[in-house]
């Protein structure tokens, strides 16, 4: 493959091993193993301040204190039969779908202190708000002689979505980085509609379930109740409250990616109101039903609205994780025509598929060090990619945005090239090479050396030996000028994106 062709299927389904852009040296030899039994390189880490220790501190305790909250209050109310009841019914379903985000996060893993913070957000902080808020409108209602079941129509959808959203919304304020798109965005918004789901199903398993069943006609009635409700709001409609949040997820997702100042504040606010009409229709529904004894009116809502809107959005989340992978190929061109990487390597990184035969390759040729290097490797190259992707978008526009993306660029291409000292050159049956951004340079057992020009769809990738990285030539990062926001010049054909 030419640097200014993508990867058909099919191609590069190996890992090649690359260099950084250098000077070609007269006979490239495979670098030292590195030292048996040591440390492999790691992403680069944000150093702990003491700011940064406080505010986590801080974070800490109010989440915890949330958590002493709704385990005190659903205690009183439940009782502690119940209570554990309730907790070991509702968290059978919680890693089936914890798994279901984190494999649409398969190409770059989310930080798991992030993913923790915005699961227990979800259980803890946003059910204690909702809870509060909840029965205080409930007792409003019934003094101004209202229903209370208004309060699941008027009150309930507002309060639980923006107070599931605002653990995601923090994270894209503070940690904007962290949310690199919508896929980085449902990921978060849906732990945290799990976490809230989570502790509401306690309310119901426990408390609407068992601890009624045995007030009226004893535990066996409990049990029989519990199972109801667990087929009901667990089998059949557990997708709901993760479906609601997912629409905030689409918003904060658009705005972590665009440039328009409108748009980053517009649509985190749409997908917000639109998660909150569409819990407002599913709660609703049941109370239509309950008013009028029309079972069709939940029928009809449900089959209707909430299956194609949940086969839409599950439609969408799968689209979004494969452009995530294609957004290497659309990208990383650009580092190959400055000799960082070859056109091979980034076809390697294009789907899981070639992911996992990259992991396959790097174990064979360097063990269980070359496997945690690859990982490595492919992460810290997503993340370039997705950092360029940014510039190129015109995210960074004031100076010192500027300065920290060359800084990550940086940061990730020694990253890089550390992960691939691991297995590069380890291969015994290829030759070994240099990529000079144009052409291969190999050198073959009988000592002879040819330079080879890129061909267009190689079956098996050709390693290169890594070289010493050259010191940035330019103070916006390693690009020429223009790097933020124009393309390369030559030998990029126009319109090639």
């Amino acid at each position: 493959m030419r640097p200014d062709q993508p990867a058909r299927d099919g191609y590069a389904d190996r890992m090649a091993d690359t260099p950084p852009g250098a000077p070609l040296p007269p006979s490239p030899t495979a670098p030292a193993l590195p030292p048996p039994g040591g440390a492999g390189p790691r992403m680069p880490l944000r150093r702990l301040g003491w700011r940064r220790a406080l505010v986590l501190a801080g974070t800490v305790l109010f989440i915890a204190a949330c958590a002493l909250f709704m385990v005190f209050t659903l205690g009183e109310n439940l009782g502690v039969e119940a209570l554990l009841i309730g907790v070991v019914a509702a968290i059978l379903p919680v890693p089936v779908l914890v798994g279901c985000f984190l494999w649409l996060d398969r190409y770059e893993p989310e930080p798991l202190k992030y993913l923790i913070f915005c699961f227990a957000w979800g259980a803890f902080v946003s059910t204690a708000a909702s809870l509060t808020v909840n029965e205080f409108s409930a007792g409003l209602f019934e003094d101004w002689g209202l229903p209370t079941a208004l309060t699941a129509v008027l009150v309930a959808p507002f309060i639980e979505e923006l107070t599931k959203a605002l653990g995601p919304i923090l994270i894209l304020i503070f940690r904007r980085r962290e949310i690199s798109g919508i896929t980085d965005a449902l990921v978060y918004c849906g732990l945290s509609a799990v976490g809230f789901a989570m502790v509401e199903n306690i309310l119901y398993l426990g408390g609407y379930g068992y601890a009624s069943g045995v007030e009226r006609y004893g535990p066996a009635t409990g049990t029989q109740q519990v199972i109801a409700i667990f087929i009901v709001r667990i089998l059949l409609f557990g997708f709901a409250h993760p479906l609601f949040t997912s629409m905030t997820g689409v918003g904060l997702g658009i705005a972590a990616r665009t440039a328009s100042r409108w748009v980053r504040v517009l649509a985190p606010l749409a997908g917000l109101l639109l998660a909150m009409m569409l819990h407002g229709l599913w709660n609703l529904l049941p109370t239509l039903t309950q008013a009028t004894g029309q079972t069709l009116i939940m029928l009809y809502g449900f089959i209707g609205v909430m299956v194609p809107v949940f086969f839409g959005m599950v439609g969408l989340a799968v689209w979004l994780r494969a452009w995530e992978g294609r957004l290497t190929e659309r990208t990383l061109p650009d580092y190959v025509r400055a000799g960082w990487l070859t056109p091979p390597e980034v076809a390697a990184l294009s789907s899981l598929g070639r992911r996992h035969a990259a992991r396959v390759w790097a174990k064979r040729v360097a063990g269980d060090g070359g496997l945690k290097a690859m990982r490595g490797y492919q992460f810290a190259a997503t993340r370039l990619a997705l950092l360029r992707d940014g510039a190129l978008r015109g995210l960074d526009r004031r100076p010192a945005d500027r300065e920290r993306t060359a800084r990550e660029e940086r940061e990730l291409l020694e990253a890089i090239g550390a992960y691939r000292s691991f297995f590069v050159g380890r291969d015994p049956q290829v030759p070994v090479g240099i990529w000079d951004g144009q052409r291969y340079h190999l050198r073959f057992p009988d000592g002879t050396q040819r330079s080879v020009e890129a061909p267009d769809e190689p079956v098996v990738p050709i390693p290169v030996v890594l070289v010493p990285p050259p010191p940035p030539a330019h103070p916006a990062g390693f690009g020429p000028p223009g790097w933020y926001g124009q393309r390369p010049p030559a030998p990029w054909p126009p319109g090639h994106h």
